[in-house]
């Protein structure tokens, strides 16, 4: 049984895609690593399938310099990642220690547009160490951040014996009844088994702030996002005319400021847009997001999240509302990992927007009293109007129409859980593990051109002019 902790849903991370800008980061740190002890000569990357086809729009160039260069995608200063970028591309190096290797990114990453199996998001290092010997190593980016590398041994995470396993929700199910526990507390049980008490409310709080700060600064910012579309902020001028012009001078202010605005339906439904618009905007631009479950679907999370702690009474408190709408989302995120995909490269978009909709849709019940089944059922809606959703980006670009389905994916998730609330969930017809099923299904058949290739769908069908690259 795969074991999927709620931080491995939820991670902190650079824009603009977990699976095409962060899987490949993190692969080429862990490549580094690999070959520190060794007097390397030169260096090949080559990118396969999707990561090739979208990897500039995605930045997926940018993100194997920086993790070869040895940044963490974590830590790194956000504002100095092109600075990095060009620093290296003009010296033409990478430095390991005392080894000075010669790298051009231009000759020395190569972009294969022919995907091989078992992952179509495929990237191989390759390391010699002279005329005949080379360290190589193979990676699949599976969506979310998460890699896997071809012959691995099986984590030893795996190795861990949970207290409730939980492999899809009737499991789930089975252990709220048997123990009384809700699905937060079982989660949270399940937490310790790898980190203490401590750490997983410190981390929990850690993901959150990222989150808000997140969305303040996607509300703060204007002009174009980068990429050549010209695509315009909107966030900031949607906040703005909301307040009146009223300006917070940090974000508990702003947070401050909307709760005590104008909660009129219109308005509500403005903010969870401009919540949404604001973090995927900030992750077009290379901002700091958290996966959610993936950064392209980052937004939904924190939007809804943000909506039920500005226009809701909160009964227990703002932080124990907050850790428990984290976990119970990051445990239905895990649900759908394990049981079909949270990749759009293997699903389309109904594995991201789709997958985060349901996570918002069930952790937004569970915080409003919402019983097991009602949870279970608002993910299970949720996911049932995203089925065979594609992903079709523009230019490769996480902009059109990425930024703007996040939007549609918070207000699908605060439907579905208003639907959920008003419902005898006994009597559903659909349950939760049959969608997710039915997704990885409708992922299977799926041509490949609506997975997050560019040669499909908007990315076919819309003429943009490129003002720059």
């Amino acid at each position: 049984m795969e074991k999927i902790s709620v931080f491995d849903i939820f991670k902190i991370s650079i824009g603009p895609s977990s699976s095409h800008t962060m899987g490949p980061w993190v692969a080429a740190n862990v490549f580094r690593k690999e070959i520190e002890q060794h007097k390397i000569k030169s260096l090949k990357i080559k990118l396969y399938g999707s990561l090739a086809k979208t990897g500039k729009g995605h930045g997926t160039d940018i993100a194997v310099i920086l993790g070869l260069c040895n940044y963490d995608v974590k830590t790194v200063e956000v504002e100095k990642i092109h600075e990095h970028v060009a620093q290296l591309k003009t010296e033409q190096k990478i430095q390991i220690d005392d080894n000075s290797i010669p790298f051009n990114p231009e000759t020395d990453i190569l972009f294969d547009y022919e995907s091989i199996p078992p992952h179509p998001n495929t990237i191989s290092f390759e390391a010699a160490i002279d005329s005949t010997a080379t360290i190589s190593a193979t990676y699949y980016s599976v969506g979310g951040g998460f890699i896997i590398k071809e012959g691995a041994e099986a984590d030893t995470k795996e190795q861990l014996a949970l207290p409730y396993p939980i492999q899809d929700g009737d499991e789930l199910t089975k252990w709220t009844t048997k123990t009384g526990l809700s699905i937060a507390e079982i989660v949270f049980q399940n937490e310790l088994s790898w980190r203490d008490e401590a750490a997983i409310h410190a981390s929990l709080d850690e993901i959150w702030l990222t989150m808000l700060e997140c969305m303040y600064r996607g509300c703060h910012k204007t002009g174009n996002l980068p990429g050549g579309l010209n695509v315009s902020r909107r966030a900031a001028q949607i906040s703005n005319d909301l307040l009146h012009g009223i300006e917070a001078r940090d974000v508990q202010e702003w947070k401050k400021l909307i709760k005590i605005s104008n909660a009129a339906f219109v308005n509500v439904i403005k903010w969870v847009s401009c919540f949404a618009m604001a973090v995927n905007e900030e992750n077009a631009a290379f901002g700091r997001v958290v996966t959610a479950p993936t950064n392209g679907a980052a937004g939904v999370i924190p939007a809804v999240l943000m909506y039920l702690l500005c226009f809701h009474e909160s009964r227990e408190g703002e932080k124990k509302t907050i850790h428990k709408f984290l976990l119970v989302a990051g445990e239905i995120g895990s649900l759908f990992k394990k049981g079909a995909t949270i990749s759009a490269a293997m699903g389309g978009c109904q594995a991201e927007i789709g997958v985060s909709s349901a996570m918002a849709a069930g952790a937004l019940t569970a915080c409003l009293n919402g019983t097991t089944e009602q949870v279970l059922m608002a993910a299970e809606i949720a996911m049932e109007h995203h089925l065979g959703l594609t992903c079709d980006p523009i230019n490769g670009l996480v902009q059109i129409p990425c930024i703007e389905r996040n939007t549609m994916g918070a207000i699908k998730a605060i439907t579905a859980n208003q639907i959920a609330l008003s419902s005898d969930a006994k009597m559903a017809k659909v349950s939760l593990d049959s969608v997710i099923k039915t997704m990885m299904e409708t992922a299977t058949d799926m041509q490949d051109k609506y997975k997050e290739t560019a040669e499909g769908g908007l990315a076919a069908h819309v003429s943009v002019v490129v003002s720059e690259c």
